[in-house]
């Protein structure tokens, strides 16, 4: 198969547990879209963290952000889709999570807001020491998150919850789905992410393969994690890292290696170069 298009997740696939992007991945896709193969990554983060790994990897890579609730263009200002969660649906989320004791985020395109504040070890305040002013990600702690959500809840795409209460973690998930409007994720053990119904990194795929006019059975998606799941089941060619859970596993085609032993690089070597 003549495979066009990548996409690829981000944490525990295309970056090692150092959070890093290792040599051989890199050179590994620069190879492929020297070819002319499309590379796409393809994350849970919001764009403007997914967009210091795009320019990172050196190659032109649209980003698909917020578990394909928001695809734009790496080196253009054009939106491909955005899917937010709205106003009334954050005022209703919000009224569920308040029950619980979680550190809740959300999650516009550009900027993170919470009530719980930013210690320093946060992923994206870490991930601020390393950007320029122009690129960093907007980080807002609030004492009134009500008035946040309706002043900005039509530009909020995705939740975050985060703790190590995972009962009351799959409690909250079974309460936001009974609600419905929501779709419920999880990248890790110690989170829930939630979008507005109808957000999938499977339908961002389809859409981003549409909007490039290529076939399914043209597109290689790699992950890890229960976020991946849609986008694994929907290419023609779904790849589940040597990590992953075994969810992921069982309905891939194939298995890679470990994100610390540059798996992105064996499926791009096997099947690409």
């Amino acid at each position: 198969m003549n495979y066009k298009l990548i996409c690829i997740d981000m944490d525990g696939t295309l970056l090692n547990d150092k959070k890093e992007v290792s040599d051989e991945n890199l050179n590994t896709l620069k190879k492929a879209s020297g070819k002319g193969v499309k590379i796409a990554v393809c994350t849970g983060r919001l764009f403007a963290s997914a967009r210091y790994y795009a320019e990172l990897i050196g190659v032109k890579a649209p980003v698909i952000a917020s578990n394909g609730a928001y695809i734009r263009e790496k080196d253009s200002d054009e939106v491909i889709y955005e899917l937010s969660i709205g106003v009334d649906k954050c005022k209703k989320l919000q009224s569920i999570l308040n029950k619980y004791d979680f550190n809740i985020y959300y999650n516009k395109y550009d900027a993170v807001i919470t009530q719980n504040g930013f210690y320093e070890g946060n992923t994206y305040a870490a991930m601020n020491k390393n950007l320029s002013d122009k690129n960093k990600i907007k980080l807002i702690t609030t004492e009134d998150i009500d008035k946040v959500i309706e002043e900005q809840g039509d530009d909020i795409l995705k939740c975050i919850c985060i703790s190590n209460n995972y009962e009351g973690l799959a409690k909250a998930r079974d309460e936001i789905l009974e609600a419905g409007y929501y779709e419920v994720v999880s990248s890790n053990r110690d989170n829930i992410e939630i979008m507005i119904e109808g957000v999938a990194k499977g339908k961002a795929v389809r859409v981003l393969a549409d909007f490039y006019n290529i076939a399914r059975e043209e597109v290689i998606c790699i992950g890890d994690n229960e976020n991946d799941l849609s986008m694994i089941e929907f290419a023609g060619l779904g790849v589940a890292m040597g990590n992953a859970t075994d969810r992921v596993k069982n309905i891939a085609n194939y298995i890679t290696e470990t994100n610390n032993n540059n798996g992105v690089a064996k499926v791009i070597e096997k099947f690409i170069l």
